[in-house]
């Protein structure tokens, strides 16, 4: 059915699920709904490709290998390797393959998309005229049963920076960069922080981080955390908690004032002021006042992180549109349960989690797995320790930089998690998050090979404390 207004068509589609986005946790949700057998279709208004492809994991661990690559060559020498001769850093080859890269993985799921069938995909942006019933642009109207919001997040910008003007630039703005500038202040040493600002700096960009509050990266815990800033600022200017003073822009430059380190004031110019300081839902233009959904004070949708639904509504959200666990897997994870839940519906069922992990791609890298730090109750657990300054195989790579500490109950012995910066984290994690899925103790863990020399004997050791001190 069709109808007139203001002289142009709107099309009415009737649906059983309206999936808004299609990003990872939309697509998810979309595929989920049909493998339910139910009609879906899926309504996007910006470009195909994921956050992930197009702005985020991809192509930051694109200049980040970049940044390695050079970062290897400059220190050989204690190997008794020599590279005569400077270390060139072209930056327009550097971002030249950063661009083609990333395009290429965006491709993988611009054809995904294309698979859709025409009939199931809308073009343009959703606005809620009712709590199913949405209007997209001025061309279609959609009648849903259920709607799942999967519209993902964008970078937030503290006013205070907006003073740089066409100087400031996001995370999604450096991946468009055609060369590398030659001085950037980074605004916020979080994941994105950490991974950009120190990938800059060892492709010869001068580079300084600050930060307030005293936060690194994803760390709670004080110790890793003080470990973490101790082994970044060996390579470059680092402040968790600035003392920020007047920052403007002057021409085609940023001057940030601030207390250096040794407490003396410093004024510097950059070419760009990088905010790294966080994410939030993209939520703004849906419409949601007129959804009759309860919303919370950023405007998001009040929902159960159980089941994902919103209230009592036949309307789900899921991915970085909910903030809860802003991470692909766990985007994906989320939307085919709400794909699932949204074809149940009334009876939903609660998403089963997987074990928390985490992953930052520094140098050293940092990672969490299982309960934060945070979370865990005082004089509930106790922590194994181990420094990666000593471990035989980092020693031997010369990567022996880090500290270690995992959670262990004291009653049970069962592993609870763990915080740590160190060499090849990443797959510890893995490790460690299968043994928290598992619900595995101090014990069990223990009982599990080691090879030798790996890495992973670092791990064994800090179990090894843990243990000890649950004897005792």
């Amino acid at each position: 059915m069709t109808t007139t207004q203001s002289e142009q068509t709107v099309q009415t589609i009737h649906t059983d699920v309206a999936v808004i986005g299609a990003g990872t946790a939309g697509l998810a949700a979309y595929r989920a709904a049909r493998a339910a057998g139910k009609r879906a279709v899926i309504i996007e208004g910006g470009p195909y490709g994921t956050t992930c492809a197009r702005v985020g994991c991809m192509p930051s661990k694109l200049l980040i290998a970049a940044a390695e690559a050079a970062h290897e060559l400059r220190h050989t020498a204690p190997f008794g390797v020599h590279v005569d001769g400077a270390i060139r850093v072209d930056g327009r080859e550097v971002m030249d393959r950063v661009k083609r890269e990333r395009d290429r993985f965006v491709g993988f799921v611009v054809r995904s998309v294309d698979g859709i069938p025409a009939e199931d995909k809308i073009r343009g942006y959703a606005r809620f005229i009712d709590n199913t019933v949405l209007a997209v642009d001025g061309h279609t109207t959609v009648r849903a049963s259920r709607v799942v919001i999967a519209t993902g997040s964008s970078p937030m910008v503290p006013p205070p920076l907006k003073a740089f003007g066409d100087r400031l630039v996001v995370n999604d703005d450096v991946f468009a960069w055609d060369d590398l500038p030659r001085r950037v202040a980074v605004f916020g040493p979080g994941v994105i922080g950490l991974e950009l600002g120190q990938a800059l700096s060892r492709l010869g960009v001068h580079v300084r981080v600050f930060g307030l509050r005293g936060g690194v990266g994803p760390l709670t815990d004080p110790a890793i955390k003080a470990n973490a800033v101790a082994s970044f600022s060996q390579e470059f200017y680092i402040d968790p908690d600035a003392a920020l003073g007047e920052m403007r822009r002057d021409g085609d430059e940023v001057v940030i004032s601030f207390t250096g380190l040794d407490g003396n004031p410093v004024t510097e110019r950059f070419d760009y002021a990088l905010a790294a300081t966080g994410r939030v839902p993209n939520v703004r233009n849906l419409g949601l006042e007129n959804s009759g959904l309860e919303l919370d004070w950023r405007g998001v949708p009040v929902f159960d992180p159980a089941t994902l639904q919103c209230g009592t509504a036949p309307v789900f959200i899921a991915g970085d549109a909910n903030d809860v666990l802003p991470l692909l897997h766990e985007a994906a994870d989320e939307g085919k349960a709400a794909g699932e839940n949204a074809a149940a519906y009334p009876a939903v069922r609660p998403l089963a989690r997987r074990a928390p992990i985490g992953v930052v791609f520094s140098d050293p890298q940092i990672a969490m797995v299982g309960q934060r730090h945070a979370d865990l109750a005082p004089d509930s657990f106790v922590t194994g320790e181990v420094s990666f300054e000593d471990q035989g195989r980092s020693r031997v790579m010369l990567k022996n930089r880090g500290l270690m500490h995992v959670y262990a109950d004291k009653r049970s012995g069962r592993f609870l998690g763990a915080e740590w910066t160190g060499p090849r984290a990443e797959n510890i994690a893995h490790l460690l998050a299968w043994a928290y899925q598992q619900a595995l103790t101090v014990e069990q863990m223990l009982a599990m090979p080691y090879y030798h020399p790996v890495v992973e004997e670092g791990l064994r050791t800090a179990l090894r404390d843990a243990a000890a001190k649950l004897a005792a």
